[in-house]
């Protein structure tokens, strides 16, 4: 751990963080809440002034869902590549909330898109994260048939992240659907292993298997919470922690499921 001016002790210096699209719906059916953006962009504001090193894969399903529209006739690989451009137009608005709340970022595209992103390049991606540059991955790994939670977890290895923060509208994971189920429990810590024997429903099978083979540990809470994150990456039992090992990596003011 170390500590920042914010006198935040930093338990994660280097974090990737997976939004889904529906996220930025708010109150509304389709398209993007500005309120919520604005929100969004100064908690991740909170973090990165700490010293957080951010990175970022946002999905489209606010604006376009590949996987629906394939199964209701369309061609699947069509579809999906107009889900990746569903996904650039979701970083873009985040990128710009985030410059106008006085953010430094970049964007990264897997398809070229030279006008309006970087194409993705890992060590660029690095450097930028090294300079405090919020850096924001689209257009998912580029290929069809790969959800962004598989992009989230690729592009985390790849740069080398301490951990997946999937920011969601729950407080975590939970022994059934919380949304649905009032006696649903939540788990504060709980191996890899026993989601998927759970048939818990944290990311695809795909996202997962990476990040077991790599031991990734991936940290699931509710981003609507004003300061989870900040929370989070300073190590406090916020949401749910997904581990590898059979000893859970230490949270402060861990609680019992």
């Amino acid at each position: 751990m170390s500590d920042t001016g914010n006198n935040l002790a930093l338990h994660y210096k280097r974090v990737l963080l997976k939004l889904s699209g529906e996220a930025l719906l708010g109150e509304k059916s389709f398209g993007i809440d500005e309120k919520i953006l604005n929100e969004y962009a100064g908690e991740i504001k909170s973090v990165v002034d700490a010293g957080v090193e951010v990175a970022i894969v946002i999905g489209g399903g606010n604006i376009f869902r590949g996987v629906n529209n394939a199964s209701n006739g369309m061609t699947r690989a069509h579809a999906d590549y107009m889900g990746m451009l569903a996904t650039m137009i979701n970083a873009m608005a985040l990128q710009d909330a985030l410059e106008q709340a006085g953010v430094y970022t970049r964007l990264q595209s897997s398809i070229k898109m030279e006008q309006i992103a970087e194409p993705f390049i890992r060590r660029r991606a690095m450097r930028h994260l090294e300079k405090r540059r919020v850096v924001i991955f689209g257009a998912g790994t580029g290929n069809p048939y790969f959800t962004t939670d598989t992009a989230a977890a690729l592009r985390a290895l790849e740069i080398d992240a301490d951990v997946i923060l999937k920011g969601t509208r729950v407080d975590g994971v939970f022994t059934t659907d919380p949304e649905k189920d009032p006696n649903a429990q939540r788990f504060t810590t709980i191996h890899g292993n026993e989601v998927i024997s759970r048939d818990l429903k944290v990311m695809d099978m795909t996202a997962f298997t990476l990040c077991r083979e790599s031991d990734m540990p991936i940290i699931v809470f509710n981003m609507n919470v004003p300061g989870n994150l900040k929370r989070v990456v300073s190590g406090e039992s916020v949401g749910t922690l997904v581990h590898w090992t059979d000893d859970p990596p230490r949270r402060a003011d861990a609680a019992t499921a």
